[in-house]
């Protein structure tokens, strides 16, 4: 099922391809659901609670083995499904390991767009999860040598923000606009005028 609908594709197209205009850079935007999907998450909570869950139990209900081993083994049943559901999953699963993994899923997307293979080493990846809530932009060397590295923060920052509001258009067409601005600046169009990247909005 499609995240955006056709015209929040085409707006997006449309920023990628009029920021594109004033620069020798390219803009590629990928957004995905979500950079992995955990299945081994729920499995170990509901192990780890099952496995303290016989303690109290022993030690204060006078249960028979039997029935704390039935009792551990529902237990890890049920949480094992339950955590299983999304409104669920992505809530317990660590904030560092969510990271990690939307990271490198916009490093693979950096490279399976061909980001890094550019004329001049000009390219650069606008890269959104939404289960993740995570934004990251990667700027190929070209870029990298010439602008700092907390422009990138802010745009990321001001991104995320919308994200976490549900604006996820509006995302996307504020970090456009900033990185063509800069882009811009210290990259101007080139003669040959290529646009050697795809313009549209990827989603994975």
């Amino acid at each position: 099922m499609a995240i955006l609908n056709p015209d929040d594709h085409r707006l997006i197209s449309a920023a990628v391809r009029d920021a594109e205009q004033r620069t020798s850079g390219e803009i590629v935007t990928v957004i995905a659901g979500s950079s992995d999907d955990y299945h081994y998450i729920p499995l170990l909570w509901a192990a780890l609670i099952a496995l303290i869950a016989p303690l109290p139990l022993v030690l204060f209900s006078g249960l028979d083995a039997r029935s704390v081993y039935l009792i551990q083994l529902s237990l890890f049943i049920t949480l094992a499904l339950a955590l299983r559901h999304p409104a669920l999953k992505y809530r317990v699963v660590p904030a560092a390991i969510k990271r990690r993994r939307a990271h490198r899923q916009a490093v693979g997307q950096f490279l399976a767009q061909n980001l890094h293979a550019t004329r001049d080493r000009t390219g650069v990846l606008i890269y959104a999860s939404l289960a993740e809530r995570y934004v990251e932009i990667i700027a190929d060397e070209g870029i990298d040598a010439k602008i700092n590295p907390g422009f990138w923060d802010d745009v990321v920052a001001k991104m995320t923000g919308h994200l976490k509001a549900g604006e996820i258009t509006l995302g996307f067409l504020g970090a456009i606009n900033d990185c063509g601005a800069v882009l811009a600046e210290h990259f101007p169009p080139g003669a040959q005028g290529d646009n050697e990247l795809p313009d549209q909005l990827i989603e994975i």
